[in-house]
């Protein structure tokens, strides 16, 4: 479940940490397998995990949890699950919806920090366009520290995105680093679509043109863009600024 065709094939995938385990199963993620150290994670702990799930329970040694845990984590606790698939029905119809769309973005770590921002920012939804890094990669968990069950994510292709934010009447707002409007000059309180793009290429040329509004951040240095990540982050939060003034 460290490989990606595994975890397709399988639908299932390995959650560690307490705090990302705790998430999922306040989400419903159904739990397969529980695997826990009592050395690392305590007698406590374990034993409250234990009774939040109707999941077999394994208990190692430090030895076996050091070789089933990934990088340096010492929590002392990993779940298998099934995550949930989401559809565009599972988003509602939010009042004032905002919607964050992730084209193409590669990297687990991004992916993680742009959920965890969405979640933070009470984003109703984020839809991933054209999958480069699969939701639930065991990083992307990671660095959503466990946001990603918490957040509502839909996995598209462009095309039903487009169709999908037209049908709710949502304002398509794409980021190009080549926009001339200012992203704070900009009135960003209605239904809204945030769209981000790759690390390396950013948004396509499909984003471009359906955009109703193209915004950028402004760069006083060398770089003409910033981490797809903090981008996110910048533009959000000034949504839920101007949201709270409106």
């Amino acid at each position: 479940l460290r490989n990606r065709k595994q975890r397709t094939a399988a639908g299932l995938t390995i959650v560690e940490g307490k705090r990302e385990i705790t998430r999922a199963l306040e989400a419903g993620v159904i739990f397969k397998e529980l695997y826990i150290c009592r050395d690392l994670l305590g007698d406590a702990k374990a034993s409250e995990v234990s009774a939040m799930t109707k999941a077999p329970v394994y208990e190692t040694t430090r030895l076996v949890f050091a070789k089933i845990s990934y990088g340096e984590r010492d929590d002392g606790i990993l779940a298998v699950c099934a995550p949930q698939q989401l559809s565009f029905r599972d988003l509602g119809s939010p009042t004032n919806p905002l919607f964050v769309i992730v084209e193409s973005v590669e990297k687990p770590g991004n992916l993680g920090a742009i959920l965890r921002t969405c979640d933070g920012a009470g984003v109703d939804g984020v839809i991933i366009c054209d999958e480069q890094t699969d939701l639930y990669n065991p990083n992307v968990v990671r660095a959503s520290l466990g946001t990603v069950f918490s957040v509502k994510v839909v996995v598209s292709t462009n095309e039903k995105t487009l169709e999908f934010l037209k049908s709710k009447n949502v304002m398509i707002c794409a980021t190009l680093p080549r926009a001339r409007a200012v992203y704070t000059n900009e009135k960003l309180t209605g239904a809204i679509a945030v769209v981000v793009g790759s690390e390396q290429d950013g948004l396509t040329d499909f984003w471009a043109q359906q955009a109703d509004l193209k915004v950028k951040i402004p760069m006083k240095g060398y770089a003409d863009s910033l981490n797809v990540s903090a981008s996110t982050a910048i533009l959000l939060y000034e949504i839920v600024r101007q949201r709270s003034i409106s």
